[in-house]
């Protein structure tokens, strides 16, 4: 790493730069946005993001490796980057029910980077397109029952069948959409 003359290094005065240019976009999605278009302008790859409470850690390098190849299927901008769902639809091109839940389930954990989902978000998203799913959930336990599963219930709230339920998409699921939109 580079040091300037002052004995800080320029790597992490690079952080502090970004993150202080970032901290004040409040507008919903703009940091990720901008740190998109960043990565993209640079032909950098985001490979992980994670968040820890309100704080949100990007790691960007220029070629993956064997190391973090898992990872990055996880990353916003992994194979491309979608401003809107309804980009990410129209890229994807769902046909069935169980597909426009997985790319729902996909726009939800990978692209806006949440760490589980329930089928009323998803639902939200696809009514919005005017594309929603009469029985969400009916979709999602298709997606489970696929071998490999596309998709991981992780909770359930509540005791009744209609009780609100808790999914992950799996890497397996990731990688369909992602093929989805490779066409």
């Amino acid at each position: 790493m580079a040091e300037n003359q002052t004995g800080v290094d320029d790597e992490f005065a690079a952080m502090q730069a970004v993150f202080s240019a970032l901290k004040p976009l409040s507008e919903e999605g703009a940091q990720q946005r901008v740190m998109d278009y960043v990565a993209n302008r640079l032909g950098l790859s985001i490979r992980a993001a994670a968040k820890a409470g309100t704080n949100q850690h990007t790691v960007i390098e220029d070629e993956p490796t064997e190391e973090n190849e898992d990872v990055s299927v996880h990353a916003p901008g992994h194979l491309a980057s979608f401003g809107t769902f309804a980009e990410l639809c129209d890229a994807a091109q769902p046909k069935t029910q169980s597909e426009k839940a997985l790319v729902g389930g996909y726009w939800l954990q990978v692209c806006q980077s949440g760490e589980s989902f329930d089928g009323f978000a998803i639902n939200k998203e696809l009514k919005n397109l005017g594309e929603g799913i009469p029985n969400i959930t009916s979709a999602l336990q298709a997606l489970k029952a696929q071998k490999p599963a596309l998709a991981l219930q992780l909770k359930k709230s509540g005791k009744s069948r209609q009780a609100r339920k808790t999914f992950k998409v799996t890497v397996a699921g990731i990688k369909a959409v992602e093929a989805m939109i490779r066409g």
